[in-house]
C-alpha cells in the first residue's frame, strides 16, 4: 500500500509535466509558479486534514501534480533571473539545479528530527510545509516575470520537444543523464532508511535522514565547487564516483559497515550532483527562450522517471526479497544502467 501510495505522486509528477509543464511559456513563468504552490498547498492541507489511505492518495497526486509544474517553471525562471541580474553569465543553471538537489536533501533530515522529536509527526510536517508554502506564494508574487506572453496563444497540445533535429540526440543524451543521476538518488529515498533497521540495525529515525542528506547533499554541494570545471570531465567524474558509489553501498550492507555505507553515499552523492547539474546545462542551452520551459518539463519527466520507477520496482521487489539481496540487484541494475547512459551522453558530447 506505500508503494501504490508513492505511485500516486508519480502519476502526478509525470501527468503534470507532460500536459501542463510546458505551459510556463505561454501563460508566464510566475503565474504559473503561484497557482503550482498554492495547489502544493492544498495538497499538505488534506494530509493535515484527511490522514487515511484515500487523503493520502489524493494529497500525493496533488502534491506531485503541482511539483511537475514547480520544477520545469522554476528551473526556467531561475536561470533567465540569473542572467538579468549577471548578463553574460556562463552557468544560469547553478542556483536551480542547486535548489532541486538541496531542497531533496534538508527534507529527508527535517523530517527525521520531527519523527524523531515531535509530537503528531504524521501531521506535523504538513502543517510547516503549510504555512512555509503559503509564504513562498506571496514571495513569489513579487518576483519580476521573465516571459512576454502574448495576447494570442497557441492551441492547446501536450509536451513536446521543439528543437531543431540536429540537437535532439544531445537532448537525449542529457535526459539519459539525468534519468541515471535520479535513479541513484532513488536508492538512497526508497531503501536508506530500511537497510539502517534492517542491515545495520540502527533504527533511528534521524540516522535515516542523514543517510538520505549525505547523499544528497554531498550532490548539492559538488554543483557549488565544481560548477567551473568543462561540461564533459564533469560528466566523466560524476559518473565514475557514481559507480564507485553503487560498489560501496552493496558492500558494506553485506558486511555491515555502517561507515562505507555513509561513505558511498557521500561518493555517489558527489557524483550525482556534477551528472545532473551537467545534464540540465545542457538540456537548457539547447532551447530558446520561447521554448526553454518546455524542453526542462520533458527532460525532468525523463529525470523524475528515473526517481520514481526504481522506487516502485524496489517497493514490489521487498514484498519477495530481503533488503539486503534488494539493494544488491539494485545496485547492479543501476551500474548497468548508468554504463548505458554514460556511453549514450559521453558519445554525443564527444568529440
Amino acid at each position: 500500500m506505500i508503494t501504490v501510495i508513492f505511485a500516486a505522486y508519480a502519476v502526478g509528477v509525470v501527468a503534470s509535466l507532460y500536459l501542463i509543464g510546458h505551459l510556463s511559456d505561454w501563460y508566464g513563468r510566475r503565474r504559473m509558479i503561484l497557482g503550482a504552490t498554492l495547489v502544493e498547498a492544498l495538497s499538505a492541507f488534506i494530509f493535515v486534514a484527511w490522514p487515511d489511505v484515500p487523503g493520502l492518495i489524493l494529497a500525493r497526486l496533488i502534491g506531485g501534480a503541482g511539483v511537475g509544474v514547480i520544477v520545469a517553471a522554476a528551473t526556467a525562471h531561475l536561470s533567465e533571473l540569473r542572467l538579468i541580474a549577471r548578463p553574460g553569465s556562463s552557468d544560469t543553471t547553478l542556483v536551480s539545479t542547486v535548489v532541486n538537489t538541496g531542497g531533496l536533501a534538508i527534507g529527508p533530515v527535517i523530517s527525521g528530527v520531527l519523527l524523531q522529536f515531535v509530537d503528531s509527526p504524521l501531521t506535523t510536517p504538513y502543517l510547516i510545509f503549510l504555512g512555509l508554502l503559503l509564504l513562498s506564494a506571496l514571495a513569489i508574487s513579487l518576483v519580476p516575470e521573465t516571459v512576454s506572453v502574448a495576447g494570442e496563444r497557441p492551441a492547446y497540445r501536450p509536451q513536446r520537444v521543439s528543437l531543431p533535429r540536429e540537437s535532439l540526440t544531445t537532448f537525449f543524451g542529457a535526459t539519459t543523464g539525468a534519468f541515471a543521476s535520479f535513479a541513484m538518488m532513488a536508492l538512497f529515498t526508497a531503501l536508506g532508511p530500511t537497510l539502517l533497521t534492517l542491515a545495520f540495525h540502527q533504527p533511528s529515525k534521524l540516522l535515516g535522514g542523514l543517510a538520505t542528506f549525505a547523499l544528497l547533499g554531498s550532490a548539492a554541494a559538488a554543483q557549488v565547487v565544481f560548477h567551473r570545471l568543462p561540461m564533459r570531465p564533469q560528466l566523466q567524474l560524476g559518473f565514475g564516483l557514481m559507480a564507485v558509489g553503487l560498489v560501496f553501498v552493496p558492500v558494506a550492507v553485506l558486511s555491515d559497515a555502517l561507515w562505507l555505507f555513509f561513505l558511498g553515499a557521500v561518493v555517489g552523492g558527489t557524483g550525482v550532483g556534477m551528472a545532473f547539474r551537467s545534464s540540465v546545462a545542457a538540456g537548457a542551452a539547447l532551447a530558446e527562450p520561447s521554448v526553454r520551459g518546455e524542453v526542462l518539463a520533458a527532460l525532468f519527466l525523463g529525470a523524475y522517471a528515473g526517481l520514481v520507477l526504481p522506487v516502485l520496482a524496489i517497493g514490489i521487489a521487498l514484498v519477495w526479497l530481503p533488503s539486503q539481496t534488494a539493494v544488491v540487484l539494485f545496485s547492479a541494475l543501476e551500474l548497468a544502467l548508468l554504463a548505458w547512459a554514460a556511453r549514450r551522453t559521453l558519445s554525443v558530447r564527444g568529440s
